[in-house]
């Protein structure tokens, strides 16, 4: 069985939109001034770590758009990673993807349920909040930065259910940014 874990940057008041410079945020690339050597390393272990990624179109296209190009370990490691890609696009997806078919939480269930390593879910905020609402996600890394953006996108769902988690980890790092790794308590 697979691990899914779902990985975010995020500001103090929960907002994981345009975190590197996309345009769809008045402070977009808020991450930027908070970037320091171990925070990167921290992301290239994470990345080494994961068998494949799990993507939203948006996030997918965002990627596609800024990864093949770009040399590195980091970009080696993502260029070559398999990539799963929930879209209702029917245009054809290059890089290493694969499109998720049919029902996407019984597709990304049998994903799951399948033999290999981690699978990542890099930004992808209405895919994460779908799959904390269906209960797939096995761990929960959010990276916390310093920094209120007065609103924007964000993924917790506002369902009312409740989830507990057990924190395994929390590490500060130089700029301010925190990281917090949750694994979720689940009853069988």
């Amino acid at each position: 069985m697979r691990r899914l874990i779902v990985t975010e940057f995020m500001t103090l008041d929960g907002v994981v939109e345009a975190p590197g410079g996309e345009p769809t945020h008045p402070h977009s690339g808020w991450t930027m001034p908070f970037s320091t050597p171990e925070l990167r390393e921290f992301k290239l272990r994470e990345v080494l770590e994961a068998e494949s990624l799990l993507l939203g179109r948006k996030t997918y296209e965002q990627f596609v758009e800024a990864w093949p190009e770009r040399e590195g370990t980091f970009a080696d490691k993502m260029n070559r990673m398999p990539k799963h890609v929930v879209t209702a696009s029917t245009e054809p997806l290059g890089w290493n993807a694969t499109r998720v078919e049919g029902d996407v939480r019984a597709a990304i269930g049998d994903l799951k349920a399948g033999d290999g390593g981690p699978m990542l879910v890099a930004g992808s905020a209405t895919l994460a909040k779908s799959l904390l609402v269906w209960g797939l996600v096995d761990e929960l890394r959010l990276l916390v930065y310093p920094v209120i953006v007065g609103g924007g996108l964000r993924m917790f769902p506002d369902d009312r259910a409740k989830a507990e988690l057990r924190l395994a980890q929390l590490e500060e790092f130089d700029s301010g940014a925190v990281l917090h790794r949750y694994l979720f308590n689940r009853t069988a």
